[in-house]
């Protein structure tokens, strides 16, 4: 029996029934047809995950990546800056002073999270994107099963056969100019795209400015029906003033100010940053197939901060291999994958004076030397999974993901008893993971799943004050259990999804100030993440010409320390710091068959705990976004469109992002908001041009 349905709903079915999904099917048709033939893909799983592509960007202007992927449950994605991004998924991560880790990073396949776990979404172009995938938790064995998941980021690729050249050019307040040029062709066994891009912004906020460049080529070349090769070259250049976070007293009185010694200082950071990927590709047989890809990044960061000038790079490189097959048993088709990921890096770093004071206003100055280091770090991750049909409605995945990690610290700077080189080699962890998928119907699906995760702390947070290893710091651990379904409602036009899971984490690892730029780790207790994530989409055509898409994508955050003693203070019982309780997302898109379409969103964050102690709340905020745009060919192959966007329509003052358990220096205030930008505006115009 065949089905149409639109194309999102056939997404999200297609995944908790785990048939296999072509990358390129993502929200390019109005609908497709597909089988009651249930195929499991062992790669990702049989338990859901959320697939947001074309249909959601266009909800946001072409530079807002956080507010595209807080529309996805049980993501809250907090932005400080363009450049200043942290990632939480379920609550896990929201305790990383700064930046994205314990989830892993991909993009094309290739893992762009450094050897330390830690990730830079920032890097990658919204523009560039064709979809963004999540898997919540540690349920991706072949993507590393970090307790906070996995973030699958695949580029945008034409679909049809031809050359095609386009340019999106986007205006907007703060003096935002950014242009998008793309040239892409397909035909026969070739499918080449080259991208270029450029953006620039003064900010709200005061030294606040950033300037990116970035190229982009992605080239896959069909040898034979059994043999691929795909090519991928990133390379972007940008430079990020850093307005840093500031006091409540601050943000009250004047939002747009800076911190002053990041202002006095005039702090940046400085990137460049290349990713290379090579992709080989290979069918033994209809049933085994292999993919194998090696790749090397390289990023040079310099940053002048009040405190002292870091000055860095990091070599990296590995390699990633997953085989897939299946064979069938008298219940059905019985799929499976196994293989592995090795990344290794080098990360050379150093500090020297910042004698910003010494500058007559001039901004930083670099002094002499303060330290000079060395990390050698590695992660090996080997993977597997098989997915068996008990029944005809019935599917149970069995997968495992072993991780081996290792750091080697070199102190370079220091000689004799002073000197801090050590090495910390972590025991392999095993992490097993199950799935079960029951279908009552095409339209009724019910999963369950248990699966274990690890987080590793970074190098730093190994080291005890006074810069040692501290052999004692364990790699956070946890038992994650999911229930879930999903539902087709009212004649296929109504998708509801809900899933409701517990997450235990024990060993939870503390990131301790010591210092204006010296964290250390500890293992403080445990933590109970408890949640409900419930998203609806509703499609339906008011008349031929008209399509009319509400949609709701909440989450209920109920995370708390169940043992957690930091010195004489006691905190269990706490609710999770740097984690709001609720969180709503809801909008409605309106598209017209003449090319005109409107799509206005609501966000809706509550109050987050700044402190363990819970003394201290963000305020609740509400932001209020819509988009109007044209998009219509105009003549043969040429393509025009044009739309205008505002931003927090209500003008709310709120913090976009915050910094838990701040500590203030030298008498200064707690410095523990990083306020989002006022009511501001863009307007967009593309061109496409089919040669």
């Amino acid at each position: 029996m065949n089905n149409k349905l639109f194309v999102p709903l056939v997404l999200f079915t297609q995944i908790l029934l785990g048939q296999e999904i072509k990358k390129d099917s993502i929200t390019q048709l109005e609908e497709v047809v597909i089988s009651d033939k249930r195929v499991s893909n062992p790669v990702i799983g049989i338990t859901a995950t959320d697939i947001i592509g074309a249909t959601t960007f266009e909800n946001y202007s072409p530079l807002d990546i956080a507010s595209t992927m807080n529309q996805i449950s049980g993501v809250f994605l907090l932005s400080g800056a363009l450049n200043t991004n942290r990632i939480t998924i379920r609550g896990v991560g929201a305790r990383t002073p700064f930046g994205t880790d314990k989830l892993r990073l991909y993009y094309n396949e290739i893992p762009i999270t450094n050897g330390t776990g830690f990730s830079t979404i920032e890097a990658f172009d919204l523009e560039n994107l064709g979809s963004i995938e999540v898997i919540k938790g540690p349920k991706g064995s072949a993507y590393g099963s970090n307790l906070g998941g996995a973030i699958l980021l695949q580029s945008k690729t034409q679909k049809t056969d031809g050359s095609v050249l386009s340019n999106n050019f986007t205006l907007g307040s703060y003096e935002l100019l950014k242009n998008n040029l793309d040239f892409s062709h397909r035909s026969g066994n070739i499918d080449l795209s080259l991208k270029y891009g450029h953006m620039e912004t003064n900010g709200y906020r005061e030294n606040s400015r950033f300037e990116r460049d970035a190229i982009l080529l992605n080239t896959t070349y069909s040898i034979n029906t059994k043999n691929q090769i795909e090519l991928l070259v990133n390379y972007i250049d940008y430079t990020a003033q850093i307005p840093s976070s500031i006091s409540k007293d601050a943000f009250d009185e004047d939002p747009t100010q800076a911190a002053l010694t990041w202002k006095q200082a005039q702090g940046f950071e400085a990137n460049k940053y290349t990713l290379l990927g090579l992709t080989y590709s290979h069918a033994f047989s209809k049933n085994l197939k292999n993919a194998t890809s090696i790749f090397y990044s390289y990023l040079d960061h310099y940053e002048p901060r009040p405190f002292n000038i870091l000055d860095e790079f990091t070599n990296g490189f590995g390699f990633r291999t997953n085989f897939t097959g299946s064979f069938t048993i008298p219940t059905g088709e019985t799929n499976y994958s196994f293989g592995s990921e090795l990344y290794k890096d080098e990360y050379h770093w150093g500090t020297f004076e910042n004698l910003y004071r010494d500058n007559n206003g001039n901004g930083s100055l670099k002094g002499d030397q303060i330290s000079n280091n060395r990390e050698f770090r590695r992660q090996l991750n080997v993977f597997g999974a098989i997915t068996l049909p008990l029944t005809s409605k019935l599917l149970v995945q069995a997968g495992f993901n072993i991780n081996k990690t290792f750091y080697d610290f070199q102190d370079i700077f220091n000689t004799a008893e002073d000197n801090k080189s050590a090495k910390r080699d972590f025991k392999p962890v095993f992490l097993p993971n199950l799935d079960v998928s029951y279908a009552f119907s095409d339209t009724q699906l019910l999963y369950a799943n248990i699966s274990k995760g690890f987080s590793n702390p970074s190098l730093e947070e190994t080291l005890t004050p006074g810069g040692i290893i501290n052999p004692d710091i364990a790699q956070e651990t946890g038992n994650n259990y999911e229930l879930g379904t999903n539902l087709l409602l009212a004649n296929k036009k109504l998708q509801l999804k809900v899933a409701l899971y517990q997450m235990d984490i024990k060993n939870l690892l503390v990131a301790q100030r010591i210092g204006e730029d010296q964290f250390i780790g500890k293992n403080a207790g445990r933590t109970k993440h408890q949640g409900l994530e419930v998203d609806a989409n509703y499609r339906f055509k008011i008349n031929p010409d008209l399509a009319l898409h509400p949609f709701l994508s909440y989450t209920l955050n109920n995370h708390k320390f169940i043992d957690f003693v930091d010195g004489d203070s006691d905190y269990s019982g706490n609710p999770l710091t740097g984690v709001p309780r609720n969180k709503i997302n809801t909008g409605i898109q309106l598209k017209h068959s003449s090319g005109l379409y409107w799509n206005t969103t609501l966000q809706h964050i509550d109050e987050i705990p700044l402190d363990d102690a819970t003394t201290l709340y963000s305020a609740a905020f509400t932001i209020l976004n819509t988009r109007l745009g044209y998009k219509k060919e105009i003549a043969k192959d040429f393509v025009i469109g044009v739309d205008l966007g505002v931003n927090n329509i209500s003008n709310a003052q709120y913090a976009q992002s915050v910094l838990i358990n701040a500590v203030g220096f030298g008498g200064a205030a707690p410095r523990y908001y990083y306020p989002g930008n006022a009511r501001n505006y863009y307007g967009s115009f593309q061109v496409s041009y089919k040669l």
